[in-house]
């Protein structure tokens, strides 16, 4: 019985985290020791990570989204994994959309779910055969605000880094793969890598420093803290209004760099945005 009574009071205060979270791919970056032919290629769609469980939206974390009934009424009663997304440079705007508790329609008709996966309940399918899934099941949905994202392939890593280029000139965040062959696999796999012109990663704020000159009165930098422990400053990549109402401590920010020093420290790294931790 008092079992029983302490469940019932911690299903009121901490609901979330008593759920058991979605099953969720979760990308490696891709190295030069990859193989390119033996994946599929698609797209990497800065938006918001979304799952369809067959009855409820919720994020990779597990987190309730709460869309308009009529983004959802029609969506098939099987598992769909996919992005929120409305075009390409438009990150704030779908984070805004998709994080409000009471929807506003008008803003969810510029969002589309992008789906890139429709796994199988017994996880036997490979990803070639569950891409040819998701994107019958979508066709034969027929609603204009659920796409399937098209998958190709390439004949070598020359190939791929060609497309990469063509992508990022027309504003896309990068390139995804899926090997063909692989079954679905919770959690991080090198069955599902990311290829980005650059690295990025996420880093805790602590401390706000005062800027000088052209920024006297505002931001210069943060510095932030690495999960390794290894602290470091970032001062570029913010606009003025971030400078303003920069992140706050204790959040967390998204930066890119491109490698590292000696010491461990991200090399030339720039702020893109602050991160949601529900997301």
């Amino acid at each position: 019985m008092l079992f029983k009574k302490c469940l019932a009071l911690c299903l009121l205060v901490f609901p979330v985290f008593l759920f058991a979270l979605p099953q969720v791919q979760l990308a490696t970056r891709f190295s030069e020791s990859t193989h390119a032919e033996d994946y599929l290629v698609s797209e990497k769609y800065d938006g918001i990570r979304a799952i369809w469980t067959g009855e409820a939206l919720m994020t990779r974390q597990g987190n309730p989204i709460h869309a308009p009934d009529w983004f959802t009424d029609k969506l098939p009663t099987v598992w769909l994994d996919g992005e929120l997304w409305s075009k390409r440079n438009d990150f704030e705007f779908v984070m805004s959309t998709v994080r409000k508790n009471i929807p506003v329609d008008s803003e969810w008709r510029n969002i589309h779910y992008m789906i890139f996966d429709a796994p199988d309940a017994e996880k036997t399918m490979t990803f070639a055969e569950r891409s040819q899934r998701y994107t019958q099941l979508i066709i034969d949905l027929n609603l204009p605000h659920v796409i399937p994202i098209k998958q190709f392939t390439v004949s070598s890593n020359q190939e791929l880094h060609r497309v990469l280029d063509d992508y990022v000139k027309k504003g896309a965040e990068g390139l995804i793969l899926h090997r063909k062959l692989a079954r679905f696999e919770s959690g991080r796999t090198d069955n599902l890598l990311k290829l980005k012109p650059h690295m990025d990663a996420e880093a805790k704020v602590i401390k706000i420093l005062n800027g000088s000159g052209k920024y006297d009165g505002m931001m210069g930098s943060i510095l932030v803290e690495m999960p390794s422990g290894i602290r470091f400053k970032i001062g570029s990549g913010f606009s003025d209004e971030e400078r303003r109402t920069p992140p706050k401590l204790g959040e967390y920010v998204t930066y890119k760099y491109h490698g590292f020093t000696e010491r461990g420290i991200p090399r030339f790294a720039s702020f893109l945005r602050i991160r949601d931790i529900q997301f």
